[in-house]
């Protein structure tokens, strides 16, 4: 029985869980929730996730929501299969993978989301973007960059010299800020931005980046 992911190819969070599933060469179907219409809010969504938000995640009997959880459960399932995202086979490596997820949920996403909804939500709401917001955004995330440009000056990805759920994690939100003037607080970063370009450029984010469009964009 093939995966069924409840979300929007656009949302952040249900391309964060597609990737995995490419990277992990699973079938899987997309099922479309209309956030315009409220879907999410209503009681057949709920059942799923009771929090009202996208994605959720069946698998047989089995219902999650929280995309880094879903990711987190498709590695560990399918960790013989496709790409080792989780690095089973090495604790110590495995043990990094986890530090370096629980920096992009607490230290990266905090700082990036509020650019990303500025830039290219707000407009879309018929809001002005607050470039106060902006402003502080941009320098609380200078100062997360700081820290990974150290740790990518010694090694490829950010748990070690190999690709994984911690990488993975960062590229939905990435995707959008490298579509705003922003984008300098990566590019002004040699070692972030190489690892940037480099994860950016895997075939399983290329897949669900064509359905990551803004206005067309």
């Amino acid at each position: 029985m093939a995966l069924k992911l409840y979300g929007t190819a656009m949302s952040t969070c249900t391309s964060r869980v597609l990737t995995c599933f490419h990277e992990k060469s699973l079938d899987f179907e997309l099922v479309p929730v209309d956030l315009f219409a409220g879907e999410h809010k209503q009681p057949p969504f709920l059942a799923k996730n009771p929090f009202g938000q996208i994605p959720a995640l069946e698998d047989g009997d089995l219902t999650l929501f929280e995309s880094r959880a879903i990711t987190s459960y498709v590695a560990e399932k399918f960790k013989g299969t496709g790409y080792d995202l989780i690095r089973h086979e090495n604790l110590k490596e495995a043990a990094l993978v986890k530090v370096w997820t629980e920096v992009e949920s607490h230290q990266y996403n905090p700082a990036i989301a509020p650019i990303v909804y500025q830039f290219l939500v707000a407009p879309l709401q018929g809001k002005s973007p607050d470039q106060s917001i902006i402003d502080a955004s941009v320098e609380k995330l200078g100062k997360v960059l700081d820290i990974y440009e150290v740790r990518l000056t010694g090694t490829r990805y950010l748990a070690g010299d190999f690709y994984s759920l911690a990488d993975l994690h960062h590229l939905p939100y990435t995707y959008y800020l490298m579509k705003t003037p922003a984008a300098s607080v990566v590019n002004e970063r040699p070692h972030v931005k190489a690892w940037w370009e480099d994860i950016s450029s895997r075939p399983a984010f290329k897949k669900v980046a064509e359905g990551m469009k803004f206005g067309g964009k």
